[in-house]
């Protein structure tokens, strides 16, 4: 039962000032019905049919219609049906079964007049809603505050829940009784991925309500930087005026989150006035013809000019004047770099977020294969004492350095394995009628972002904002994701690469043998012998040193690899335990208790069906913590995290969830898995068929992959939450 003290959505939103601080009014006695047991000389009777009703236990329910005193119509005093008990619990057989009894599904009740509907809505229950919608449920229905079920949706914050409500054909601009569209409600809550929901959906971004406030005045009494910039992105008026005279900037001076508005300010580039920042500097005007293009470009080549000018200043100079030269020049040129990226799309303003990484490799390999060519190579090939050694070695050089430098350029190319979308809004309709009708309408089986229905092994990578069928990682120094197309290419160019530092290491062995002897041995720092190495070419050394040191990174990630094709891993899978979305189809269509909620399947009397409330909060995917500083973002960049992580073989913790082990359900051995990955049959030079693999022998495609095959078993799991009501969530004050 709930008490009146439940909080829930009162007054309309009231106009920031600096007195209320912009906080709505709020009635703290406010909930969609009384839901007691209702006033009257049959109070025992009332009892028993909505308790049947919130416990979906059908026989009993028919028993009592069988006396004919009741019928599926009854209601108590304050209008509230068992329809309505059915739904807030998420009893899908027993709504059902109401229904086709005759139980009216717009009937209102309660204290907030609202509908069934409104109810299942309330508590995210995807299932009851989309039944309720498919016999004659109407979404734009208002409860006695002018609230429809697309905004009480909008309270919780639920992406899926307003998915569904809106490919139903809602208008995503419909009103609230004082003129709030969904998309204003969702940056009031701070719900960034409904906000995002709403704006690519169509919402208008300079809808105003009866106080002529904007959705971005309303992100700013949250605060929220996400939902902030966001709407900034999509074109929302940075100096839009209330009735009062109010923009956003004086909002958010008065409710102390102008953190909050400068930063969106500044990532989406702009100045703290709201103006944007014009560039000046050589190249500008192409710049602003094309943001993306040019910012993709100067990032991906500004590395090398760092990277050669840095070798020929500490090649060029005394060690004690070249090293603080070679910091300031580095430091001025990186200088440049983060200017540049000031003017950069809001997306392109960090360099893990640009070509940055692959810019450094792309210049390392070249000034390698440059240094060999007019360098190493002359003296170790074309004289007259050169061995047949030197030769062969050379020949092995440059066939590694050419072979990683090629799959190096497919894994950048090449469609990592990107699941193909939806042509219209139709077919996502049908996607998600198809899932519904499976019972997977979930996380696991459906992604917002890209509005599909999700493969097995797939994840949706936030760089590339898209799906990757069997997902490996995204790589920022080829500044694309490894997936089910690139992933061989992958482990080829990484295994070419190390292969080509060792034989590159033999060459300039035999180059600096052949010139060694005429250096000479003084220097300052080091001794004789050292010296005379340096004073030989000191240009070449340093490039082979730092070709070296590319072994470290490369070293972890050929053993990760190579443990995680044995085992049929991928990194993701390795780091963060198998993927539950087969687990999630098995038991999806069951609740905590284990009941069944397919009509098909009736609970048996007297068993209590209610379903997991919690399931139905989360916003988006899990993705791991982010953050914690420069040393973290290093062990990142260069694979530390997963090589611990598959030396070690401990369970990775992100956040709350930890690594689930067991049985991996893709592993059919370690020369099975060896063979599939490295036998597999795609073209190796050319692009294959996206999504194809072999998988025990037998080609698959993972981008329609949705069941296990069945040679892959993976256990379940349950929860448990009963339900009960809880009135939708608003600010209280």
């Amino acid at each position: 039962m709930a008490s009146k003290e439940a909080t829930g959505l009162g007054a309309p939103m009231q106009p920031p000032s600096k007195s209320t601080k912009a906080e709505p009014q709020v009635n703290s006695d406010l909930e969609m019905g009384s839901l007691g047991n209702g006033n009257g000389n049959d109070a025992e009777s009332q009892i028993d049919i909505m308790h049947i009703a919130r416990i979906g236990d059908i026989p009993a329910m028919e028993k009592l219609f069988e006396g004919k005193e009741f019928d599926a119509t009854y209601c108590d005093d304050e209008g509230i049906t068992a329809l309505h008990w059915a739904a807030i619990n998420n009893q899908y057989a027993m709504c059902k079964y109401l229904i086709e009894k005759g139980a009216e599904i717009n009937k209102k009740g309660g204290e907030s007049v609202a509908t069934a509907l409104q109810w299942a809505a309330q508590r995210c229950h995807y299932y009851t809603v989309h039944l309720l919608l498919q016999h004659g449920a109407d979404p734009l229905i208002t409860d006695a505050q002018g609230y429809n079920t697309l905004h009480t949706s909008t309270f919780n914050g639920n992406v899926l829940l307003l998915t569904l409500l809106l490919h139903t054909g809602i208008p995503v601009d419909v009103l609230d009784s004082f003129g709030h569209t969904g998309l204003m409600w969702a940056a009031y809550k701070g719900f960034p991925a409904c906000v995002d929901l709403y704006l690519r959906w169509g919402a208008n971004v300079h809808a105003t309500d009866e106080q002529g406030f904007t959705a971005l005045h309303w992100a700013l009494v949250k605060g929220s930087p996400g939902c902030v910039q966001k709407l900034i992105e999509y074109g929302a008026d940075r100096f839009a005026k209330t009735n009062t005279g109010k923009t956003p900037a004086i909002t958010a001076q008065e409710l102390n989150t102008l953190p909050a508005w400068r930063k969106a300010l500044t990532e989406s580039g702009y100045d703290e006035d709201g103006h944007a920042i014009m560039p000046t500097f050589p190249g500008a005007s192409y710049l602003l013809k094309n943001k993306r293009e040019f910012v993709t470009r100067f990032t991906f080549l500004w590395p090398l000019l760092i990277l050669w000018s840095g070798i020929w200043i500490l090649s060029q100079f005394p060690f004690v004047i070249a090293l603080p030269l070679t910091l300031a020049v580095g430091y001025g040129l990186q200088t440049v770099a983060k200017h540049v990226l000031t003017y950069a799309p809001a997306d392109m303003r960090q360099f893990t977020k640009t070509p940055w990484m692959a810019g450094i490799f792309s210049a390392s390999l070249f000034v390698v294969g440059t240094t060999w060519l007019f360098t190493v190579m002359p003296h170790t090939t074309f004289k007259a004492d050169s061995d047949h050694r030197q030769l062969f070695m050379n020949l092995c050089f440059i066939a590694t350095y050419g072979m990683c430098a090629w799959f190096y350029y497919l894994c950048m190319a090449y469609d990592p394995g990107f699941v193909p979308k939806m042509n219209g809004i139709a077919e996502q309709k049908a996607v998600i009628d198809e899932l519904i009708s499976l019972w997977k309408y979930d996380e696991a089986n459906f992604c917002v972002q890209c509005m599909i229905r999700t493969p097995l092994r797939s994840k949706h990578c936030r760089r590339c904002q898209r799906c990757v069928a069997r997902h490996d990682h995204h790589c920022p120094w080829v500044n694309n994701c490894v997936g089910v197309n690139n992933h061989r290419h992958f482990f080829l160019y990484i295994i070419n690469l190390t292969l080509g530092i060792l034989s590159l290491d033999f060459v300039a062995y035999s180059y600096y043998t052949a010139i060694m002897p005429s250096a000479s041995k003084e220097c300052s720092i080091f001794g004789p012998d050292v010296c005379q190495v340096v004073n030989t070419d000191t240009f070449t050394l340093l490039v082979t040193i730092w070709a070296n040191l590319q072994l470290t990174w490369v070293g972890m990630l050929l053993f990760v690899q190579f443990v995680q094709v044995a085992q049929a891993l991928t990194t993701y899978e390795n780091m963060f335990g198998i993927s539950r979305a087969s687990t999630n189809s098995l038991t999806s269509a069951f609740t905590s208790t284990g009941a069944p909620l397919d009509p098909r399947s009736l609970p048996p009397s007297g068993t209590s069906a209610h379903s997991d409330a919690s399931a139905g909060n989360a916003h988006g995917h899990k993705h791991g913590s982010g953050g914690g500083g420069l040393l973290k973002m290093m062990t990142k960049l260069l694979g530390v995290d997963a090589f611990v992580e598959t030396a070690t073989g401990r369970g990775a913790a992100t956040g709350n969830n930890k690594k689930r082990k067991g049985k991996n359900p893709y592993s059919k051995g370690c020369l099975s898995n060896c063979k599939d990955f490295w036998c597999d049959s795609a073209p190796l030079f050319t692009p294959r068929e996206n999504g194809t693999a072999t998988l025990n022998g037998h080609v698959v495609n993972y981008t329609e992959m949705y069941e296990a095959p069945s040679l892959m078993q993976i256990p379940g799991r349950g929860g448990d939450r009963r339900g009960a009501y809880e009135a939708v969530a608003a600010e209280e004050v």
